[in-house]
Parts: structure tokens; sequence; C-alpha cells
């Protein structure tokens, strides 16, 4: 047992090596692959009978037909590994998405020779190779292709490998090459659908200062401004008011402050009663609504805190904190 294991690391070692990590990737020599597929098996089966019959006969345009067809079926597999050999490719890193959905690679292919048809490129998942995508590259030009892919599961996830292939021009052959990308995308946990109400907040805010702001509607006396358009009635001083039309000066308005909603904290334990699944997709449901309605919120989970704030890099941080999330 011990020495199939030796062979199968050192099979493996080998095999690695030939593909590094990377997020480029270039076609060579050294890492295209060609087998024949069904339909060149049965273009060999058949020269194979022509080149009987016309042995056993003693036909010479027999002769001449089967080494015809033999010479573009070799020409077939020469096209076939050249229109892949040396295309250049490159990954644009993909954005976060939520568990369930799906994210897009953007791949960029350089062609530094011959037109290129008849590309494919698709990912190797557990369940087998997905459906590929096509592109063709024009001769010393450039082509994008996007390859959407499933995310099934939350947390930092490692980019499947990729398997760019052809089979141009007649499908007798196919050839193709592995690339194992170097970039991770992050999977967030999948949001509640049925947002519940935010956490009471009788205990957040600790030790923070209430913030006001300058407000129409507040009752706290601030000071007095002269009249805009739009202020209510209710708010004009009409005895210093009248002072002021006399001396043809505009109305004296009174200016009021009201207290601003305080910071809103998620915390891990206003999830209490259901499984660990279920309390990091209401979080991040609360972390989504929060940002969508302008409410600073922070987040408090198994000991590690983020304070509160706004914004997409806010926003982002809580999510990767959720999606890491390890009970």
């Amino acid at each position: 047992m011990a020495p199939t294991a030796a062979l199968r690391s050192r099979w493996q070692a080998w095999w690695q090596a030939r593909q590094p990590v990377a997020d480029t990737h270039r076609t060579t020599q050294r890492n295209v692959y060609i087998v024949p597929t069904l339909a060149g098996l049965a273009f060999c089966g058949t020269l194979g009978v022509l080149l009987l019959a016309s042995i056993n006969e003693q036909l010479s345009l027999g002769y001449g037909l089967t080494f015809a067809l033999t010479g573009a079926g070799l020409a077939s597999m020469h096209t076939t590994h050249a229109n892949l050999r040396g295309l250049q490719l490159d990954l644009k890193a993909p954005d976060g998405v939520h568990a369930g959905e799906e994210f897009t690679l953007e791949l960029r292919l350089h062609n530094p020779g011959s037109a290129r048809f008849g590309i494919a490129i698709s990912a190797l998942l557990d369940g087998g190779a997905t459906e590929p995508a096509w592109v063709d590259v024009p001769a010393l030009g450039h082509a994008v292709l996007r390859l959407r892919l499933p995310a099934l599961q939350r947390g930092l996830r490692d980019l499947p490998r990729l398997v760019i292939s052809t089979r141009f021009p007649l499908g007798f052959f196919r050839a193709w090459s592995y690339w194992r990308p170097a970039s991770q995308v992050w999977v967030y946990p999948r949001a509640e659908e049925v947002l519940a109400p935010f956490p009471t907040q009788a205990d957040a805010g600790s030790g923070e200062a209430a913030s006001t702001q300058q407000s129409a509607s507040g009752t706290d006396f601030s000071g007095v401004r002269s009249y805009r358009r739009g202020d209510s009635l209710k708010q004009i001083l009409w005895r210093k008011s009248a002072l002021a039309l006399d001396q043809g000066l505009p109305l004296w308005v009174r200016e009021t402050e009201a207290p601003l909603a305080r910071d809103l904290w998620l915390d891990w334990r206003d999830t209490q009663g259901r499984d660990t699944e279920a309390r990091l997709s209401r979080l991040t449901a609360w972390v989504l609504a929060a940002e969508r309605q302008g409410q600073p919120y922070g987040l408090r989970l198994a000991g590690r805190e983020l304070p509160p704030s706004l914004g997409a890099t806010h926003r982002q941080a809580c999510l990767e904190l959720l999606a890491g999330f390890a009970a």
C-alpha cells in the first residue's frame, strides 16, 4: 500500500507542476493535449477498410483515395493542435456573490497569430464539466469570454480548474489544455427572503453620545435664522418679525433640532433559536437592508466587531465576516 501511495503522490506532484496556479495562462507545446474523437476513430476505421479493400482488389484509385484522406486527417490533427497552441489568457477576479447565485468569470484571450475558431472554455466541478462557453479570436487580436458558474457554499472559495478546448476544423480530434486560476471568490450567506424587524437597540451604542441634526420638525430650540421658502408658518417668530418688516428685513424663523436615530448594531445574539446558516442568513439580510436605508450599522459576530458605518467597503467587510464564520 505504501508504494502505491508514494507512486500516486509522485504522479500528483508531477501533474500539478505542469499546471501552475496563476491568473494568466499560455497554451504551449507542453500543456496542450490532443486525442481523436469518436468521429476521428470512425474516420480511422474507414481508412483501414479502404486500405484493405485497395490491397485486396489492387485498386490504384483506392490507394490514392486512402492516402489522400489520410493526409487530410493528419492536416486536420495539426490544424486542431495549432488552433489552440499559443493563446494567452488572463482572468479578472470575480466579485462576491451570495450562496445560490451565479458568479461570472471574465476571461480575456490574446491571439499573437492567425485567427482561432471554435475555442471552448468550461469548468471542472464535482458534478463534472459545466456547459462550455464559445468564442472566436481574430488574428492578432483579442476576445472576451464570460463564463457563469454556480456559487454553492459560502466562504472564500478557490476557482475551479478550467478546460480550454477546440475541435476545429473537422471535429476528428479534440485538443485541450488545463488552467488552474489563482484568484478566489467570496460567497456570502444567502439573505433571508422575508426581512425580519431590526433588533431592538436597548443596549446598543453604549458609551457613544447621541448626535443631532437640524430639522424643521424637531422640538428642541436651537436658534433663529431668516425665513426660507417652504418653512412652516408655525416656525415664524411674529413679534421679532414685525420689527424686521418695518425695517424691510426678512422674517425670522425658529431653528430647532431633533436627535438622529442611534447607530444600528446587528448582533449574533439577536438571532438565537435558529441554526447557524439561518442566523447568518438573517444577519446578511439586515446588513443589506440597513445599507439600502442609509442607516449606519455595526456588526458583532462571535467576538469580532465592526464599528457602525455605511458604504460599499463597510458592507463588503460585513459580508466577508459573515461568509468566513466558522461555528
